[in-house]
């Protein structure tokens, strides 16, 4: 199971400034001091020894793709960061027909936004099956092509496209996948998926919040989590933040994310839906703290893998 992430932002996308830019080249820089960099290959290999972390955690609202080597493509959610998927298979040649399968975590506008910029979706011979567990699942897709919001109404689009509810606690096969979807506290419901496939497992689980004091829920996310290889986890707010100002925003933070993970034995704890007012730098200082809270409240968990989610990363499980 390989996956890849095409949108990692939350609320909505979010670009690099100029000065932003600006600070980057100059880190560099200083970092190449004294260097080697004479040749295309010592520059090749200083990049890749010396800046090896992501440069930045990117842009593009939610869409991450589960991949286990089919013809068929499985995505999770169809955020800003679908336009660049389809990009993607666009550029891989000519092909009559795709077949898509989207699973939806909730109809917000950030994990849908992408929909109307979805190449696949205006070329006849495509498919595209978007599933979810909301009542409103197709008529949001619906409306945010209804005029006057965007110029193409959904009834011209020349792909075949199907909606598909799903109910929580049934496991589906949805492009040999093994998916099963669980509620979550979030505003209007969203829901996480599990999905296995040969012995490998991946929860999806964005646009939650947990209240731990809540112990019977607590249990129901651990059992979900459960000796999962990878978890993308909503780690949108800072622990002092989700439990105070933003309470009941529906978002959860870096610490719940770890303590959950640790109790479910999981291997690998990645942190996705970043707020849009946390730069760069912001995210790289999350990320290390997080580690660090993870080794000392570890005890005899077994050690976490932990990684904060970037636009274009790729996990092979």
């Amino acid at each position: 199971m390989r996956v890849r992430f095409w949108g990692t932002r939350g609320s909505l996308p979010v670009a690099l400034t100029s000065d932003a830019v600006k600070r980057k080249v100059m880190g560099a820089l200083l970092k190449a001091i004294g260097k080697p960099l004479a040749t295309v290959e010592q520059v090749e290999a200083f990049v890749a020894q010396e800046l090896a972390a992501p440069q930045t955690y990117g842009g593009n609202s939610s869409c991450v793709q589960i991949d286990i080597g089919g013809d068929d493509y499985l995505l999770c959610d169809m955020g800003s960061g679908a336009r660049v998927f389809a990009n993607h298979v666009m550029t891989k040649g000519p092909k009559k027909s795709n077949t898509f399968h989207v699973v939806m975590s909730h109809m917000h506008w950030d994990h849908i936004m992408g929909f109307p910029f979805f190449v696949p979706a205006y070329i006849p011979g495509n498919t595209i099956i978007i599933y979810g567990c909301h009542e409103v699942l197709e008529s949001a897709f619906r409306r945010q092509h209804a005029a006057p919001s965007f110029p193409v109404e959904f009834a011209q689009l020349p792909a075949r496209i199907e909606f598909v509810r799903l109910e929580t606690g049934v496991t589906y096969d949805i492009a040999g996948v093994e998916v099963r979807a669980m509620r979550q506290r979030h505003g209007g419901d969203s829901y996480g998926y599990r999905f296995e496939h040969q012995g490998k497992a991946a929860v999806y689980s964005t646009d939650s919040e947990h209240k731990l004091e809540d112990s019977a829920e607590t249990d129901e996310f651990v059992e979900f989590f459960q000796d999962a290889d990878l978890v993308i986890f909503d780690a949108m707010y800072s622990l002092a933040d989700a439990t105070t100002v933003k309470e009941d925003w529906g978002h959860s933070s870096n610490v719940v994310g770890v303590e959950l993970c640790q109790r479910a034995r999981v291997k690998h704890f990645c942190m996705f839906h970043h707020d849009p007012f946390a730069d760069d730098d912001q995210l790289t200082a999350v990320l290390r703290d997080t580690r660090r809270f993870e080794e000392i409240t570890r005890g005899e968990h077994p050690p976490l893998e932990i990684s904060t989610a970037y636009d274009g990363m790729d996990l092979v499980l």
